[in-house]
C-alpha cells in the first residue's frame, strides 16, 4: 500500500520528538509499541538537544541571517547546536563559503540557546 504525501516541512530533532512522544502516548494506551516505534523514540530522545519550543525560536532567529536564510540549513545547524567553526563549514561544504564573521554570528546565536 501506498500513502501519498500532503505536505513537506523541515523540522527539527526536538520538534519530531514532541510528535513522536505524543503518538506514542496515543498508542501505549491501546497496545505495546511497536519495536520501530521505541526505536524512533530513544534515538529522539537521545540526539535532541532542546526543546521543541526553543529549537522553533532558534531557526527562527538563523533565517535572519542572510547567511543562513533557508529554512533546511537552520534546522540543520539547530539539530546539531555546532560549538566551532568547522562544524558549521561542514554544514556548509555543498553551500558556500562563509568569512568568519559569518561564521561567529552562527555560533553567537547558537551559543544562547544552549542548554
Amino acid at each position: 500500500m501506498f500513502k501519498e504525501v500532503k505536505s513537506f516541512e523541515y523540522i527539527t530533532i526536538s520538534e519530531a520528538r514532541e510528535i513522536m512522544e505524543e503518538i506514542a502516548k496515543r498508542r501505549q494506551e491501546k497496545a505495546e509499541l511497536l519495536f520501530e516505534t521505541r526505536r524512533a523514540l530513544r534515538h529522539l530522545r537521545n540526539f535532541s538537544k532542546l526543546s521543541a519550543e526553543k529549537a522553533k525560536k532558534l531557526v527562527e532567529d538563523l533565517m535572519k541571517l542572510p547567511q543562513v536564510g533557508r529554512k533546511d540549513l537552520a534546522v540543520k545547524i539547530a539539530d546539531i547546536m555546532p560549538k566551532v567553526a568547522d562544524e558549521i563549514r561542514t554544514i556548509y561544504a555543498k553551500e558556500r563559503t562563509l568569512t568568519n564573521e559569518e561564521i561567529e554570528q552562527i555560533l553567537e546565536i547558537v551559543g544562547r540557546y544552549r542548554e
